[in-house]
């Protein structure tokens, strides 16, 4: 009968492989909101204190939650967002609002965003608003029941809150800190930030309406703590259906953890970032190497997802440009240890161009003016290079100052890696100044 269960308990090496990818790929994605946050409670019970008074007794608040990436802001809102909506008052009365700084660029994408996070656009419909303010004040006035007693309070998350600093006039913030302060529809803006500047940013105005309340949380996590980390997430559980393929992945898991090559690959990688989203990254791009040839996960898997990781992008662009580009690129380079970083136009690139031209007798560098023109702004397309702010737009383009976004180690790392690049460019790249 034990024979029967063992053999019951065997599966195929390629169904093993795919639970694994599947039980795996999960957990790293999907990031459980742990039952009791570890080392923040004092934070979890003031955000938590905070929040309630505003979703039971309607009292308007604001506050920051600063911290380092990695550090757990997210999740401490998520843990206090989660205990708060257990009880049946909030979880019919709160209304909550989430906007990310990197998704709403300006604040009329994020007035949009509101608006249909709260279920308002037939409400709003046609409607014009003479301001911002006038706009926001409707919308939280379409939410009344009744008595400021009885309005349905709101609860705004500002994610990236330093990047809504940098929308104009800084309207948005200064409307919510606004209506916050005031005797209006009870809300409250919890801002998300790794700046610890962020106050400096914000206009006279806004500061004097937000509350000055922040939670301040630091990373405390050791290497060793990291270490333990990397061990637990590639691991697999006690239930997994093959009990022997559990154990064999598990033993191997613990031994690529303790290879020196593979503990200086993480180490690099915790003096660089502390969140679990980049090392859960690195540890996804180990994953989808393993296959039925290769179903275990090894040390030189891990070095070539943290090469992977590394690997600078726009250098890696520099690959897919052509002869021609990579030229002008190499002329810039050269403006620009020439002129210890100030910026260039079209006309100075090319006469940089030339001289390179003049030292050779090949003509197979030599280009029109109107392709010199179009591979330049294939370059500004492809934001190597940006017009210097400020700049005229009225200026013809030969003459509109630009800099270059790329510094000299990535212009030389690209060059030795070009496919079949000319030996003749690579002098120039190399030469002193052109």
């Amino acid at each position: 009968m034990s024979k029967r269960k063992v053999g019951a308990a065997h599966m195929p090496v390629g169904e093993c492989i795919t639970q694994v990818q599947e039980i795996l790929r999960q957990r790293f994605c999907r990031q459980r909101v742990p039952d009791r946050p570890g080392g923040v409670e004092a934070q979890h019970k003031h955000l938590l204190g905070l929040l309630k008074r505003t979703a039971v007794h309607g009292e308007s608040n604001s506050v920051l939650i600063v911290g380092p990436r990695g550090a757990g802001k997210t999740m401490l809102l998520k843990c206090v967002l989660r205990d708060l909506m257990e009880e049946k008052e909030v979880q019919k009365n709160l209304l909550q609002v989430h906007l990310n700084g990197l998704l709403q660029t300006d604040d009329r994408i994020a007035l949009k965003e509101i608006t249909r996070q709260l279920s308002l656009e037939n409400v709003v419909g046609d409607k014009v608003f003479g301001s911002f303010s006038e706009n926001l004040v409707f919308l939280l006035e379409a939410l009344k029941k009744g008595d400021r007693s009885s309005s349905r309070p709101v609860l705004f998350v500002l994610d990236e809150f330093d990047l809504f600093a940098h929308h104009k006039n800084q309207t948005l913030l200064y409307n919510l800190f606004d209506v916050s302060q005031s005797a209006q529809t009870p809300i409250a803006v919890v801002g998300l930030t790794c700046r610890l500047d962020v106050l400096e940013l914000l206009e006279k105005r806004v500061k004097s309406r937000f509350s000055h309340r922040q939670i301040h949380l630091l990373s405390s996590l050791t290497f060793p703590q990291y270490l333990e980390r990397v061990q637990t997430q590639l691991s697999l559980p006690d239930d997994f259906p093959d009990e022997n393929f559990a154990q064999n992945w598990n033993s191997s898991i613990k031994a690529v953890c303790e290879d020196k090559s593979v503990r200086d690959v993480l180490q690099r990688h915790f003096n660089s970032s502390k969140d679990h989203r980049t090392m859960n990254m690195l540890l996804m791009l180990c994953l989808s190497r393993v296959s039925v040839s290769k179903p275990t996960i090894k040390p030189a898997d891990v070095l070539e997802a943290s090469r992977m990781c590394f690997s600078d992008a726009k250098a890696n662009m520099l690959h897919g440009l052509s002869i021609l580009e990579l030229c002008l690129i190499i002329a810039m380079k050269h403006l620009n240890d020439i002129y210890e970083g100030e910026p260039f136009n079209l006309q100075m690139v090319h006469n940089e161009f030339k001289k390179f031209l003049h030292r050779k007798s090949s003509s197979m560098y030599n280009f029109e003016q109107p392709v010199i023109m179009k591979a330049f702004e294939h370059l500004q397309q492809l934001e190597l290079i940006r017009p210097v702010d400020g700049s005229s737009a009225k200026t013809q383009r030969e003459y509109q100052l630009m800099r270059l976004m790329l510094d000299h180690s990535q212009i030389m790392e690209a060059l030795q890696k070009y496919p079949q690049c000319p030996t003749d460019v690579k002098q120039w790249a190399m030469s002193a100044f052109g």
